[in-house]
C-alpha cells in the first residue's frame, strides 16, 4: 500500500530539509513554514527571472525507493537530504501524469505539476549524484529521476505513516515533462 515515509521543510532557501513530525499542506500555497510556500514562484532562479510566474512547485516528492538505488551505487540519501517535502513508497511518481491526484493522510491534495529539475546542487551535495538521478530509457530519451513537483488542491497535516491514495485525471493523459 503506498504511504509517507517521511515528511520535510525548511523555512530557509537550503539544499536538504530536516524531517519532521508533521507538515502542515496549505490550499494553493504549499507546506506551511516551507522557503517554497507561496502563490507565486519561490525557486531563486526562478524568482529572478519572473516573480510573478505561478508557483508549480509548491510540493516535492521523491519515492524513498530512489534512495536504494542510489544507496546501492555508493550514495548517502535519507528523506529531505535531496531538498523534497514528502518521501513515499510503495508507488510509481515518475510514472505518473500531469494532473494525477495524490490525497496525503485524511484531507491533503496534491495535484501533480511534473518533474523536478535536477540542478548542479546535486553535485555539491555529493560529487556525482546528479548523473545517479539521469538516466535513458530504450529509446535514449533522458529520464529525470530527481522527484517530481505538484501543488496543494486540499490542505491538511500529513505525517510519516499516512496512505496515499492516486486519482488519475480523466481523458487523455499526459507524461510528466520538467516544471
Amino acid at each position: 500500500m503506498p504511504r509517507v515515509r517521511a515528511v520535510s521543510l525548511s523555512p530557509a532557501h537550503t539544499f536538504s530539509k530536516p524531517e519532521a513530525a508533521a507538515i502542515r499542506l496549505l490550499a494553493g500555497l504549499g507546506v506551511e513554514g516551507d522557503a517554497h510556500c507561496g502563490e507565486t514562484v519561490k525557486h531563486r532562479s526562478r524568482v529572478a527571472r519572473d516573480p510573478t510566474q505561478p508557483n508549480l512547485r509548491q510540493v516535492h516528492l521523491i519515492h524513498a525507493e530512489l534512495f536504494d538505488q542510489l544507496r546501492g551505487r555508493g550514495f548517502t540519501v535519507t528523506p529531505g537530504v535531496m531538498g523534497e517535502n514528502v518521501t513515499t513508497e510503495g508507488i510509481d511518481l515518475l510514472g505518473l501524469p500531469v494532473g494525477a491526484r495524490l490525497a496525503l493522510g485524511e484531507t491533503a491534495v496534491v495535484e501533480i505539476t511534473g518533474l523536478r529539475n535536477p540542478c548542479h546542487q546535486l553535485n555539491d551535495f555529493q560529487p556525482g549524484l546528479m548523473a545517479a538521478v539521469l538516466d535513458r530509457d530504450a529509446a535514449g530519451n533522458l529520464v529525470l529521476k530527481a522527484g517530481i513537483m505538484g501543488v496543494v488542491v486540499a490542505g491538511g497535516d500529513v505525517r510519516p505513516g499516512d496512505a496515499i491514495a492516486v486519482a488519475l485525471p480523466e481523458g487523455p493523459q499526459r507524461p510528466l515533462e520538467r516544471v
